[in-house]
């Protein structure tokens, strides 16, 4: 049986690889639990200077463009905060140095929910190819909320240990709760629609993806509008 999540956290964190991916993935949940008090953060591990396909776009031009379009997607969103690692597009490493800067920053936001990509989810049908910053943003997430941040051996100039209590996988082929997002699907698309250098077609389009995606998932749970996670119940 499809089952609701309804409770908001008290603080809650997306880490996600591109500037976009926050918005895309799970806009329409950080915007109602901001709505409902939360303070959510967010923090972006790279810099999206390689998301364009015109040979002519400087990379580093496109990453202060796109630094600014998450800054407003998440005014709209109402988040307490952002934050970027500034790691270049595609150079991403599930290494040490990445897992203790995430371990810093669970550590220090102190998050009772984290949300990240589902870095099993790789192949989507015929058409789409899960982006490899996405997985291992994924994994380096699962592995530094299970067990870096909980436990005070791991790297221990990090900051005082910190369980989570909840994980949320978003993109992911196996979802098992989902989230109505009916009243803030049109934020999550104004949102997403903040990311012009993504969308040569046009923000319009953008937002009738989001509309069309937020009411697929709705139908499975017979709600309007909704997101799907796959969850993980921590340190219980």
């Amino acid at each position: 049986m499809a089952e609701h999540m309804t409770e908001v956290p008290q603080r809650a964190l997306g880490i996600y690889a591109h500037p976009d991916d926050p918005d895309v993935s799970c806009g329409g949940t950080l915007a109602r639990w901001a709505k409902a008090g939360c303070r959510v953060h967010v923090l972006v591990c790279t810099d999206g200077d390689k998301g364009s396909s015109d040979p002519g776009v400087d990379p580093a031009t496109l990453a202060r463009q796109r630094a600014s379009e998450s800054a407003a997607a998440a005014a709209v969103l109402g988040l307490a905060g952002q934050e970027f690692l500034h790691y270049p597009d595609g150079e991403l490493e599930d290494d040490a140095r990445f897992r203790e800067q995430l371990v810093a920053v669970v550590r220090r936001l102190r998050p009772d929910v984290v949300l990240c990509p589902d870095p099993t989810a790789v192949f989507f049908g015929q058409e789409y190819l899960n982006h490899r910053d996405h997985r291992v943003a994924g994994w380096a997430t699962l592995d530094a909320v299970s067990p870096a941040a909980a436990l005070p051996h791991y790297f221990p100039a990090a900051g005082p240990a910190h369980q989570v209590g909840t994980m949320l996988l978003s993109g992911t082929l196996d979802p098992d709760v989902w989230i109505d997002i009916s009243d803030t699907v049109e934020l999550k698309s104004a949102a997403v629609a903040c990311h012009r250098s993504q969308f040569p077609d046009g923000e319009e389009w953008a937002r009738t993806a989001v509309r069309l995606g937020a009411e697929d998932a709705g139908r499975r749970v017979g709600v309007r509008f909704a997101e799907g996670f796959r969850r993980l119940r921590l340190g219980g």
